[in-house]
């Protein structure tokens, strides 16, 4: 009996060292909503999914965006396996439009000092003239529904919500407390995980309501990549505009001044980038875009010769295109691996050289030869070398590839046997040729 007591609390003292470590995961999300926001969405949510986190809180600060990309949000929170803490920070951060439809989708909602959420009525647009063209009512009334929907859902103050369409609301972390529209203010994020350590989540988790248990966590922070910044740059309604801009207008120099092919090849790009910053596409989709650009330049290369122009841009773009065909989906960075990836990165390098020097040099020869004119019977024997064999003086024989041609000196000179002569021209079945020696002096004064 006393070996079993001891066996016993022998356990209990090993059962601390075996218990799963508490753990919250942070990220960040910033910019207009699009399509890629919903593959960072996934890819954070999976991450933690993946560590069976305690917790994943998303600050976010964002002026709104696409409205499917946000539905597709929502129903990717609601598919979590971990609470989805949304927090509206930094100071002076704010949950627009689309992102107050999100912060209402999720677990738990806390607010920095000095940040703002509502103001989400729908659009459909802006007009030449910079004015706001507005939803009709049946797309406003959707929406209205849809808020309170998620208002509902998770006992969230409906008629202050609706008024974020209605009126255009927009309201402090204080009245957004006040109202029932969020749980949490919270200075940074310690302070949220204090506040919020024992509150139940406003919507289930794997069908059940949780009570959050943050006291003591490890925090890890899933920072952005040079991917995720890059597109958070160009998804700016600006930035793309411009890009947009500056490309047609580049173009349009190219067209006007042929030849030069640098104005055209960088308004393709900024064109491009300008598409994808729009966000009609995902990162795959995107990374096609870019290779069937990158594969444009390349044969552009081998048709018109740049020295290397159409090839870098060809490069840069087929390696870029290749990297974002490998990203979002799968609820991870790319759809393989990390570690399989790292020498994906650079077969993907390794290719677009080897593609890039194919089409610069292999694929231009081949283009070279195919429209070099076709030379047959006597043309092609211009420019080749034989031998005499009788006397020229100056006609007589010559041997050509193992081939007796009646042969006549261009300069009426006598050729001896043994000299080595070239075909200069041909007149019938006679050749005119000189001696090897002044045909090369010929063509050291032709080329001065």
């Amino acid at each position: 009996m006393k070996k079993l007591l001891i066996f016993i609390a022998f356990l209990l003292l090993l059962t601390p060292a075996f218990a799963q470590a508490k753990v919250v995961y942070v990220a960040q999300i910033k910019g207009q909503i699009t399509s890629y926001t919903y593959d960072q969405f996934d890819r954070y949510i999976s991450e933690a999914e993946r560590a069976n986190a305690n917790a994943l809180i998303i600050t976010i600060d964002t002026p709104g965006g696409r409205g499917d990309a946000m539905q597709n949000i929502i129903q990717r929170i609601n598919d979590s396996k971990v609470p989805v803490i949304i927090y509206v920070y930094p100071h002076g951060a704010t949950a627009a439009s689309a992102g107050t439809y999100i912060a209402l989708g999720s677990h738990l909602i806390a607010m920095s000092q000095g940040t703002s959420m509502g103001a989400c009525r729908p659009i459909l647009g802006y007009s030449q003239n910079g004015s706001i063209i507005a939803a009709p009512d049946k797309v406003v009334n959707f929406y209205v529904a849809y808020i309170r929907s998620l208002a509902h859902a998770s006992g969230r103050n409906e008629t202050v919500v609706e008024k974020f369409i209605t009126e255009d609301l927009s309201i402090t972390p204080e009245e957004a407390l006040k109202y029932g529209v969020i749980e949490v203010i919270a200075y940074d994020i310690n302070d949220l995980l204090e506040k919020a350590d024992g509150m139940k989540t406003k919507l289930p988790v794997n069908g059940k309501y949780v009570t959050l248990d943050l006291k003591g966590t490890e925090i890890r922070y899933l920072e952005p990549t040079l991917k995720d910044q890059l597109i958070s740059y160009i998804t700016d309604p600006s930035i793309s505009y411009i890009l947009l801009t500056l490309g047609i207008w580049a173009l349009i120099l190219g067209f006007l001044s042929p030849g030069w092919h640098v104005p055209e090849t960088a308004g393709a790009i900024m064109i491009a980038l300008a598409i994808i910053g729009l966000g009609y596409f995902g990162y795959r989709s995107a990374g096609i875009l870019l290779l069937i650009l990158a594969i444009v330049f390349f044969i552009a290369e081998a048709l018109t010769p740049t020295f290397g122009l159409f090839t870098v841009a060809g490069l840069v773009t087929f390696i870029i295109g290749s990297i974002l065909m490998f990203s979002g989906g799968g609820g991870v960075d790319y759809l393989v691996s990390s570690d399989v990836y790292e020498n994906l990165r650079i077969i993907i390098i390794t290719v677009g050289i080897l593609l890039a020097l194919f089409f610069a040099f292999g694929m231009a020869a081949v283009v070279r030869a195919h429209r070099k004119k076709a030379q047959t019977g006597k043309e092609e024997m211009i420019g080749l070398v034989g031998e005499v064999v009788e006397p020229l003086v100056p006609n007589g024989l010559v041997k050509i590839r193992g081939e007796l041609w009646k042969a006549e000196s261009k300069y009426g000179d006598d050729i001896n046997v043994g000299e080595k002569v070239k075909v200069v021209k041909t007149e019938g079945l006679k050749l005119i040729v000189v001696r090897l020696k002044e045909s090369r002096l010929e063509e050291k004064k032709g080329g001065e």
